[in-house]
């Protein structure tokens, strides 16, 4: 009867040392995770699908609100030219304004992310607001982001491939 009352507090004690272990460590992972808000600088360059434009270049700005540690929410704006082939077309400036979902995917850097929103032109006599639509790869740590994504713009009747390289801090 002694060695069974033993073998229970035996099993008592390792299950209440795993258990306070267990929720030490978790505590200890949520008190590392701090979210909050990130803003980026980035430069863009990107290669249009059709053959109206050439290429193009821009600048953004993105507010990030971290939701957790994998997932936030962005709020990008900036200006993007599309540059034109041919001679009697004019180039076309406009400033996207987009709103995303990141997920990390991978080692907390690795992200997918989607973002939709309008782009105003706004130089050369254009005067057309389109739709936009943004799904991306990237990589992300505590200042740089890069990133490729595919940006649709349904009325300017062209798409492109982008490479983002940005900048950012934690606010």
């Amino acid at each position: 009867m002694k060695k069974t009352i033993n073998f229970k507090m035996l099993l008592i004690a390792v299950f209440t040392i795993i258990y306070a272990s267990a929720t030490a460590q978790q505590s200890t992972e949520i008190k590392k995770y701090d979210p909050g808000f990130r803003l980026g600088f980035g430069l863009n360059g990107g290669i249009p699908t059709n053959k109206v434009y050439s290429w193009s270049l821009g600048g953004d700005v993105r507010l990030q609100y971290d939701l957790s540690m994998k997932t936030s929410l962005t709020l990008t704006t900036g200006f993007t030219n599309l540059f034109v082939n041919k001679q009697d077309l004019k180039d076309i400036g406009f400033i996207p304004a987009k709103a995303g979902f990141k997920a990390f995917i991978w080692e907390d850097q690795f992200y997918v992310l989607g973002e939709v929103g309008a782009g105003f032109a706004v130089t050369n006599g254009y005067n057309d607001t389109t739709f936009l639509w943004a799904p991306g790869i990237g990589y992300a740590n505590k200042y740089i982001d890069i990133s490729v994504r595919y940006e649709d713009y349904t009325k300017f009747d062209t798409n492109q491939i982008a490479l983002r390289l940005a900048y950012g801090f934690k606010l």
